[in-house]
Order: structure tokens, then C-alpha cells, then sequence
């Protein structure tokens, strides 16, 4: 569509944010009003009409921009405008609310057929989560070497029109099992909850607050509107057993006075509790956004650094958007040998349970990431030394240096999302409330969403300020020769370094609330 190298990299991330982030949305109309398994047709169906614009603006000349112009020996291109932007937008942001849906559904529905009161269940669920990344790659797999080269090799119309299939054909896959599906019946919403609570408490303070209105009668409801059910399994209980409100965060505390400024925002113990378990899970929430700003590079410049470079191995060509097929290669083994080698042995040396925990999974993750983009520092380092030495700085000749040194970078940052990504579902599914399962575990993404978004943020940032001191900023231009991405990287190695410290500062205090740990 003739957009430059940082434009490309924007949109993206942008859809790219914008389709992890509408998990949440998937994940709360499931909590709310839906089932998963509804939510996962319905958007299954929005992903499938949004494959389908793609793949009939890709098969239609008309429907495209015109072709790029020789002036001068330099290309004149025109970048897609007016009805054909809208359209090829339109059909990126249906599958982006497509993927959205998916994404807060799936998960949780599949976690939800396990029995969480038995120590079989629990670790199974575990298991679930680790393949369920382990199936991803799969598809990614899939995606980035027959879907690329069919699209290389015979046009973008027969890549999409083959994900348009696949989406069509996942559908009946999906609805073979409804007979065995156990589904969490849904019974309002869970953010009323925390809404309530928050204004409880803040109007009781501001209010009066004499003696009469001190908590000293408090009790948990049994009408409470946000408790969940189980249709399968009647054993599915809540985890918020306690009679008396705790002394974490001590404010919330206060929308339990008996007699509250206003009726309407009386609340009860077991509600208190379900709060305060999401606002100590939000800080380790936030601690993961720096990690997938990280893998946000994978589909963006690591990408463009290959195509510069020598992409072939042997006679074979390696398109350079097939480069991710190294972390996903990498995850295919390490899930396997994760599951049935690491944690076993971490369950006989530490004789617990989960051998290792949610926040020791995800912590190894945020280490992975840091050196992740040290080593993408070093080898742009040298890619920009080798283009110097042979004087290729302004060609479009491939660089005399093979695009398996950009394959370290994917490895140490496909080895931290299946670290993180698998431990973000299981920690945010277990640790969450009953009634906000679906929305919690849609975190997962939505830590992946601001990743992405802070990606675009960030090289905005970046080249602000360089313009300012410089004439020429950071990360702008068609040619990547001229880009500072080694100072750039070096630059999200220290921001990912202060993240873990602050990942670190939450995870030394938190205290897990689910079965099993």
C-alpha cells in the first residue's frame, strides 16, 4: 500500500494493539452478558467478514493504489487514500475486533472445563495454558512459511483467501465439542463491582465519620450479584471465603460501614475482597508492558533489518516476513520440554505444587526481553558496520551479511513470550475473582495491546526529542541505513532494566489468593 518503513511499522502496531486490547471487551461481554463459547462464534464470524474485504481489495486491481512511478531512477509512490484507505482499514479493524473476541474467550473457556478443586485439575489447567501458546505457534508457524511464500510467490489475494478459509473452517471445529463444554453462566458485571466498591469508599470517607459508621457488623452476602456459577460442576466455588475484610488496602475497607452515605453503594465483604484482588494484580499488569513493547519490534523493525540483509540459506530465498518462524520454532520445543521436563523437577526440588510459580515464570520472561534487545543492539551495530565497509549505505542491495544474526534477537524474545504469556493467563485466570475470569485472563493481551501502542508512542517520542538536537531524527526516513535503531534498542534494554526493578518491588509482596500455589 506504499507506506514508508516507520509509517508501516505504526499501523502495525496500531492494529496490532488495537486487536489484543478489544480482548478485554471479548472478556468482559463473557463475564457480563455472554458466554465464552458465544463470544468466540460471534467474533470467529467478525474475523471471518474482515478476511474477506482483505482478501477481495487484494485480488482487485482497482481497489489498490496506483503503481510506484520511476522519476529520476528513484520510485514515486503513492500511498492508498480515500475510499480504498477506508476500506482496507475497515477490514484490518474487523479482524482486529475479530481477534479481540477470540483472544478474551478461548483462553478462559478451555480453562474452564478443568476441575480447579482437585490437584489433577489444577495441573492440568497448567498444562492447558502452556499449549494453548504451544498452539499459537503452531498457527504461526503455519503463517509465516506456507502463508508468506504462497503470498510472495502468488499474490496477497491467495494469503488472505487462505486465512479467510481457515477462520470459516475453525468455526465447525469449534462447535463439535458443544455437547461436552462446560460454560460459566454469567450473572452481570464484574466492573460494576469494582466501580461500586471504589465509589463506596470514597463517599464514606468524604462523608461523615463518626464512630456509628464504623465497620463493626460486616457479613458476606449470599445475593451478591456478581457471584458466578458453574453449569458442569457445582464444585467451582468462590475464593473469597473470608468473613472479616483484610488489612491490604485498608481504604477499600471503607465501603463496608453499615450505615453508608448512600444505600445504593452498600457493599459486602466478599465484594471488598474480589476488589482488592484486581488492584494487586494491576500492578503486575503494568509491569508486563515494557516486555511486549520488546516483541513488538519482532513485526516491525527486526523485520525491515533482515530484508537489507542476505536471506538466503543456500539456494532457498527466505522471505524476510518469515523471520518470526525463529521464535516460533523455539517455543514449539521449549513448551513441550517446559511441561514435561523443567516442571516436573521444579515440583521435586521445591516439593510444591507449581514447582514455578506464576510471577518466577513471568519474571524469567522480563529477563529474557532486556537481553533480547542488547543482543538486537549488537547485531544492528554490526549490520550498520558490514553496510559502511562495503559502501552500501545508500543501495538497495542486500547487505554482505546473513539475516540469521537478526535470529538471535527472535530467539531470546520467543523464549520470553512463552515464558510470560503463558504464565500471564495462568497467574491473571487462577488469582482473579470467579465472576471476572474471563476479563482478567483478557489482561494477557491487553498487556500485549499497550505494548504495541507503546511501541508507536515510543518511536514518536524518540524522534521528537533527536529532531530537536539533531536535523535528521532517529527513526525516520525510507532508508533504515540512516536510522540510530542500535541507540534505540539500547534504549528499551534500560527501560526494560527499571521495569524489572519495578516488576520486583510487586512481586517480592504479593500474596497469591488462588488454590494450589
Amino acid at each position: 500500500m506504499h507506506f514508508s518503513p516507520s509509517s508501516s511499522a505504526n499501523i502495525v502496531t496500531n492494529f496490532m494493539g488495537t486487536a489484543f486490547l478489544l480482548a478485554l471487551f471479548g472478556g468482559f461481554l463473557a463475564d457480563a452478558f455472554f458466554t465464552t463459547y458465544r463470544i468466540y462464534v460471534i467474533s470467529a464470524a467478525i474475523e471471518f467478514m474482515g478476511l474477506l474485504l482483505l482478501t477481495v481489495q487484494a485480488h482487485t486491481r482497482s481497489l489498490k493504489p496506483p503503481t510506484c512511478v520511476l522519476e529520476d531512477g528513484i520510485a514515486s509512490c503513492r500511498e492508498v487514500e480515500g475510499g480504498k484507505a477506508v476500506m482496507l482499514f475497515a477490514g484490518l479493524y474487523l479482524v482486529a475486533l475479530g481477534v479481540g473476541g477470540i483472544k478474551g474467550s478461548l483462553a478462559p473457556h478451555g480453562a474452564e472445563q478443568y476441575d480447579e478443586t482437585t490437584q489433577l485439575g489444577r495441573k492440568q489447567r497448567s498444562a492447558f495454558f502452556n499449549y494453548y501458546v504451544f498452539c499459537l505457534s503452531s498457527g504461526a508457524l503455519i503463517a509465516v512459511t506456507f502463508v508468506v511464500w504462497i503470498e510472495d510467490n502468488k499474490g496477497w489475494q491467495w494469503g488472505f483467501g487462505i486465512s479467510t478459509a481457515t477462520i470459516l473452517l475453525s468455526i465447525p471445529i469449534f462447535l463439535l465439542g458443544s455437547p461436552f463444554y462446560r460454560n460459566k453462566i454469567p450473572t452481570g458485571c464484574p466492573i460494576t463491582t469494582i466501580v461500586k466498591v471504589l465509589t463506596a469508599a470514597i463517599f464514606n470517607t468524604c462523608k461523615s465519620k463518626n464512630s456509628s459508621n464504623a465497620v463493626t457488623e460486616v457479613h458476606s452476602s449470599p445475593t451478591c450479584s456478581n457471584e458466578s456459577r458453574d453449569e458442569g460442576n457445582s464444585n467451582v466455588k468462590e475464593k473469597v471465603p473470608s468473613q472479616k475484610p483484610t488489612e491490604d488496602i485498608k481504604f477499600l475497607n471503607r465501603a463496608l460501614r453499615n450505615n453508608p452515605a448512600y444505600p445504593i453503594v452498600q457493599c459486602t465483604v466478599k465484594e471488598v475482597e474480589e476488589v482488592k484482588i484486581v488492584f494487586k494484580i494491576f500492578p503486575i499488569f503494568m509491569s508486563t508492558i515494557m516486555l511486549n513493547c520488546c516483541l513488538a519490534q519482532l513485526s516491525t523493525f527486526s523485520v525491515q533489518q533482515a530484508a537489507t540483509m542476505n536471506t538466503k540459506l543456500g539456494s532457498l530465498k527466505v522471505p524476510p516476513a518469515s523471520l518470526p518462524v525463529f521464535p516460533v520454532i523455539f517455543i514449539l520445543i521449549l513448551a513441550p520440554v517446559y511441561n514435561h521436563v523443567i516442571i516436573p523437577f521444579a515440583r521435586k526440588v521445591t516439593k510444591t505444587e507449581m514447582g514455578i510459580t506464576h510471577l518466577q515464570r513471568i519474571g524469567t520472561g522480563l529477563i529474557l526481553s532486556i537481553v533480547a534487545m542488547a543482543v538486537a543492539a549488537l547485531v544492528e551495530i554490526k549490520r550498520k558496520r558490514v553496510a559502511v565497509n562495503s559502501g552500501l549505505v545508500n543501495s538497495s542491495e542486500p547487505l554482505p551479511i546473513t539475516f540469521l544474526w537478526v535470529a538471535l534477537q527472535y530467539l531470546f524474545l520467543g523464549s520470553a513470550d512463552l515464558f510470560t504469556l503463558a504464565g500471564m493467563m495462568e497467574f491473571f485466570f487462577t488469582d482473579a475473582p470467579l465472576s471476572m475470569r474471563s476479563l482478567a485472563t483478557s489482561l494477557s493481551w491487553a498487556s500485549l495491546a499497550m505494548g504495541y501502542y507503546f511501541s508507536t508512542v515510543l518511536v514518536s517520542i524518540v524522534n521528537n526529542i533527536t529532531s530537536t538536537y539533531r536535523h535528521t531524527p532517529w527513526l525516520f526516513g525510507s532508508n533504515l541505513n540512516h536510522y540510530h535503531l542500535e541507540r534505540f534498542y539500547w534504549l528499551m534494554c534500560i527501560l526494560g532494566g527499571l521495569n524489572f526493578l519495578h516488576f520486583l518491588f510487586w512481586a517480592a509482596r504479593y500474596k497469591y489468593s488462588s488454590t494450589g500455589p
